[in-house]
């Protein structure tokens, strides 16, 4: 077994509910896969499907653009403060009672947002669609390691990672369709809706293919830690808020002072979960998984290939859009190949020779960071960039797929499937918040050199451009050193 093929839970415990060896033979595991990566992909889908209907959600609306940013980044921020607590709520009251649960949450948030009357009602909503994933997504990675064993949980975590790599593309794919084509005289409204009917299939299939929750689980006995709970969301809020928000309203001293208090926070945070762990409690987050071999540096990997995808999504979807003048639709096909690429990558890379396996994860950040400088660089003029442009998106999708997916796969390759739940929250967390760190670094970034150069014309939109795949270069840079570090330790 190579070091990026995950180990099964303890062959002396036996096989859990469930599980199959052999998938082969059995279809109920790949049902399964199926339905949960189907809701994983609808969550995912909407948290970039909004972007390209923002403007006629403003129009349409008459929203202040505080307001529209409350809009994208509702979602965003309810869902980054409640990741870890829908995985606990899933490890106390079952696995699929809570992933049917959420996504229920979702279906009807998101016939709501549909039907909203005013930019009031429609942000709460997103809040509330925001929750309904939080609790709906984490058990996502639970199922998979308490369903799945050796080379079978391998495949079943590659589809996952591809599942992340196209549903962003896909969300301003068809996000800019639905917008272009206005269904009924409806304008954004679809973009919110397509989610009822395919949540409701998901429901009903999830209802028959999910496996019975075990009742008679230990761990499921644990009391919620509604202290770290209150910690957590807390410095999460006050961490997101300002990230969001701030560039909008030009960075006051509130945003500085929550900044640092979420500081404060996560601290307090770690004491306090420390503390209660060793007085024998049940923290949020167990200590023991932040000290697993290879956790810590999974979070800095993971943390740091979300954010370089964000900022890179976001930035040039501001270019084509702004400085070139692409419609939305074209703009969301334009980041179909690096899409394309990361979701192929995704699945096959465990099927590459042994020998290069070491080496994928430091390759893959390097691999970025020459890529994404090479998009700044053909884009440099103002023009389209030709077909040098395709390439280098093409080396974007397959560096940020070896950064992401064997890091995520060695992550939880040995994780004990008691640790699953805290595990994939605090992984997903990290995903979410590194989504939310790229998009206000670097969209700062863009924004303020754009600002600084004059109107947002093709050539000084290039320019910043460029600076913004400058430093995301130097973030991916980091991630191949902390690569190379690791391995020679």
């Amino acid at each position: 077994m190579t070091t990026t093929t995950p180990a099964g839970p303890n062959p002396a415990a036996g096989p859990r509910p469930g599980t199959s060896k052999d998938p082969g033979t059995d279809n109920r595991p790949r049902r399964l896969l199926a339905v949960v990566l189907a809701a994983q992909f609808m969550a995912l889908l909407d948290v970039f499907i909004v972007n390209v209907a923002v403007p006629t959600i403003g129009s349409e609306l008459h929203a202040s653009g505080a307001a529209l940013q409350l809009v994208v980044a509702g979602y965003s921020i309810a869902y980054a403060v409640l990741l870890i607590t829908g995985a606990r709520l899933g490890d106390q009251l079952g696995h699929r009672r809570v992933h049917l649960a959420g996504l229920a949450l979702f279906t009807a948030a998101s016939l709501a947002c549909g039907l909203a009357q005013g930019t009031g009602e429609l942000i709460a909503f997103r809040l509330v669609q925001g929750a309904g994933s939080a609790v709906m997504i984490p058990q996502v990675l639970s199922l998979i390691q308490r369903n799945f064993t050796g080379e079978a949980r391998a495949r079943a975590l590659g589809a996952y990672s591809a599942v992340l790599a196209t549903g962003a593309a896909a969300g301003q794919v068809l996000g800019g369709v639905l917008v272009s084509a206005d269904l009924f005289g409806a304008g954004w409204r679809p973009v919110f809706l397509v989610n009822v009917p395919v949540g409701i299939v998901i429901l009903v299939l999830g209802s028959r293919v999910l496996p019975k929750d075990d009742v008679r689980a230990p761990e499921r006995s644990r009391a919620l830690d509604v202290p770290g709970l209150v910690l957590l969301a807390a410095a999460v809020s006050l961490l997101t808020v300002p990230l969001v928000l701030g560039q909008e309203e030009h960075w006051p001293l509130w945003s500085w002072l929550s900044l640092a208090a979420a500081t404060v926070l996560f601290t307090l945070f770690c004491l306090y979960e420390s503390r209660l762990a060793r007085r024998g409690g049940a923290p949020l987050i167990a200590p023991r998984v932040l000290r697993h071999p290879g956790i810590g540096l999974a979070v800095f990997r993971i943390m740091a290939v979300m954010a370089v995808n964000a900022g890179f999504l976001f930035t040039l979807t501001l270019h084509i859009q702004g400085g070139l003048g692409y419609s939305a639709l074209r703009a969301g096909l334009t980041f179909a190949p690096t899409a394309v690429v990361f979701g192929l990558v995704g699945l096959t890379w465990r099927h590459w020779p042994a020998s290069w396996q070491r080496a994928l994860i430091p390759c893959g950040f390097a691999l970025t960071a020459v890529s994404v400088a090479a998009v700044g660089l053909v884009l440099r003029n103002g023009d389209d960039g030709g077909p040098g442009l395709y390439a280098a998106f093409a080396g974007v999708g397959v560096g940020l797929a070896l950064g992401f997916s064997p890091t995520l796969t060695q992550a939880l390759a040995t994780v004990r499937p008691e640790d699953a739940a805290d595990a994939g929250g605090l992984l997903a967390t990290v995903t979410q918040l590194g989504q939310l760190i790229g998009v206000a670094a670097f969209g700062t970034l863009f924004l303020n050199r754009l600002e600084s150069l004059g109107a947002p014309a093709a050539y000084t939109s290039a320019d910043a451009l460029l600076a913004c795949m400058c430093a995301l270069a130097g973030t991916a840079f980091l991630g191949a050193v902390s690569g190379l570090v690791r391995r020679r330790r």
